[in-house]
């Protein structure tokens, strides 16, 4: 398989006009990539897990809508068993009832709108680097109007079977049948109260999960070092500018070194493509060890293919494993050499040291090649991203002669990598442009980001992902504690009598503490149960964007529901406390 930098292959864009002008305004492939490489490779499970995590938050929403109406149906039930009694029709009770729920979703729905957009300026301005397109986030229209649609869908969802249920089946306070009604109410309100944390426990541990992912592809050598110090560009030389392919490793060599003296510049050089810069322009194919037979049929397996200048590794901060690098006098000689990367010389020797010396060369009719020798081993690099491992590349010289059955080879679009601390820098970028125009004005040349750039783009699906994640987490976790506080406040209001009685008889206010507060950690501890359940059997789905982490890693589980666990705990004492510290005379002078 011919590689798409060589001779053979044509020169450049058709209708191409190799001037000044067009140069200036003619566009190389980018070196960054996010969407098509990064984000597009993994949409399909990131938008599956954000789709659940929001409709995990439209449920707790959802619980808590049920709620608010099971407490308002249980404070308004002698009003409505008067108003029936006085003819009001149940149908004229529903639709008010429905009314007041059409009306409160509306007004939350609108306040809901005003965080959002609060919210969304909050995180274009804090939100990381690496987040795809952080500038262009906004509540567009079509966001806004599913947004209402959701809203007021949700409330009159609920609200008309509350409506309904009211309205039908409406009861004086005090009868039997009454009393059975309430005691449903109060199991189908910590029902909902046990979803919600279930829910929120399941968005935490999601999200922890997450944040255990960042760290540790954070921790993983990518195979270069400081990359906020190398500059990259890119040129191509068409064949119609020069056509010997020695000549164009001439000038490529004599751009290097223009490049290489400016100001601030500690090293430079230049290869065939750059790690994390996308699959799209790689090459490779079996490669043949010297000594190693294949069977009649079999092919050697495949190995990627990079080529590189002398000056790379070393500018690069990738480490020499064993060996040394390549030279310009190899080049002179006619590129008889190659570097190889560390797990593919584990491959053919015991050692990497043992690689050295070993000679190689591509295979398969048609292409063959002349017997390379081995002289360098190097560490091996994540060339597609930090998710992927990093793949078996034999690293050729930029110019090579009797190879893929060429008379000479030589790479016409090649990245210039440039360790400098003005990387970065407008001024540098504009002095590298000028280098290379210096040696010729014709030459196409794309000078864009930093390798920072391409690292930042290997994090960019976990950074997304990770944030949306907090984010829906940090939701469900405040509309569990808005439940289970209403839920406690309730019941603390319904309970006034008997907390008055208790504490006329002799009750300690902490007893009375105790006693609300444990009926909340109680309905906490069954959701964590619940939660904990339903993310290790929902962990497998997320198993696609993690990295270094199991779906049942402990930590990140723990720390989960310490964290759940916590914030329950706070939303009960608030009502708990109180209770403590009703007055019971004024209590039982009110009964």
């Amino acid at each position: 398989m011919l590689p798409v930098w060589l001779d053979a292959w044509p020169a450049g864009p058709p209708g191409a006009t190799l001037t000044r002008d067009a140069v200036a305004n003619w566009r190389l492939a980018p070196l960054v990539r996010p969407l098509k490489d990064d984000v597009v490779g993994g949409i399909a499970s990131t938008l599956w897990v954000l789709m659940g995590a929001i409709g995990a938050v439209l449920a707790i929403a959802c619980a808590n809508i049920a709620n608010l109406m099971l407490v308002r149906g249980d404070e308004r039930r002698h009003e409505l068993a008067v108003r029936a009694a006085l003819g009001a029709v149940p149908a004229r009770i529903a639709r008010e009832l429905l009314a007041e729920s059409f009306a409160i979703g509306a007004a939350g729905g609108t306040l809901g709108l005003l965080l959002a957009f609060v919210g969304l300026q909050i995180l274009v301005a804090l939100g990381p680097s690496e987040l795809p397109r952080l500038q262009e986030i906004s509540v567009y229209p079509p966001v806004l109007a599913f947004a209402v649609a959701v809203s007021l869908a949700s409330t009159l969802v609920f609200g008309s079977i509350m409506a309904l249920k009211h309205a039908l089946h409406v009861e004086m306070p005090g009868a039997t049948r009454g009393s059975s009604a309430s005691r449903e109410r109060s199991k189908a309100r910590s029902g909902f109260v046990i979803v919600q944390v279930a829910l929120a426990l399941v968005l935490a541990v999601s999200a922890a999960l997450m944040v255990r992912t960042f760290e540790a592809l954070r921790s993983v050598d990518p195979g270069f070092a400081d990359a906020a110090t190398i500059q990259t560009a890119r040129i191509w030389i068409p064949q119609a500018v020069v056509s010997d392919a020695r000549q164009v490793v001439s000038t490529e060599h004599e751009i290097l070194d223009r490049v290489a003296a400016l100001p601030g510049v500690a090293s430079a050089g230049f290869a065939s493509h750059l790690p994390m810069a996308g699959r799209e322009g790689t090459g490779g194919g079996p490669i043949e060890v010297e000594g190693q037979p294949q069977a009649a049929g079999q092919t050697p397996p495949d190995r990627r293919y990079k080529f590189v200048a002398p000056g790379y590794f070393e500018t690069m901060g990738t480490r020499l494993i064993a060996g040394r690098g390549l030279t310009w006098s190899d080049l002179e000689a006619g590129g008889r050499v190659a570097v190889i990367s560390e797990n593919f010389a584990r491959e053919i020797a015991a050692d990497p040291t043992a690689a050295v010396g070993k000679r190689i060369r591509t295979f398969g009719a048609g292409s063959q090649s002349a017997w390379r020798e081995v002289v360098g081993v190097v560490q091996s690099v994540h060339e597609y991203g930090l998710y992927d491992e990093p793949p078996s590349i034999v690293y050729w010289p930029v110019f090579m002669e009797e190879m893929f059955g060429l008379p000479a080879v030589a790479m016409r679009d090649v990245a210039f990598v440039i360790r400098s601390e003005r990387a970065g820098m407008a001024t540098l970028v504009e002095e590298i442009r000028r280098a290379i125009w210096s040696v010729n004005g014709s030459l196409p040349v794309a000078v864009q980001g930093t390798m920072n750039d391409l690292y930042a783009n290997s994090l960019v699906r976990t950074s997304f992902t990770l944030v949306m994640l907090a984010i829906a987490g940090a939701m469900a976790l405040a509309l569990s504690v808005v439940g289970i506080y209403g839920v406690i406040a309730y019941v603390v209001s319904q309970r006034a009598r008997e907390i008055g009685i208790r504490a006329a008889l002799g009750a300690e206010p902490r007893e009375l503490e105790r006693m609300f507060l444990l009926h909340g950690l109680a309905l906490t501890g069954v959701g964590g149960v619940v939660g904990i359940a339903a993310a290790l059997a929902l962990g497998r789905s997320m198993s696609s964007l993690l990295f270094g982490v199991a779906p049942t890693d402990v930590t990140a589980y723990v720390g989960a529901a310490v964290v759940t666990i916590a914030a329950a705990a706070l939303a009960s004492y608030l009502p708990a406390r109180r209770a403590s510290s009703i007055d019971p005379v004024e209590t039982l002078r009110a009964e």
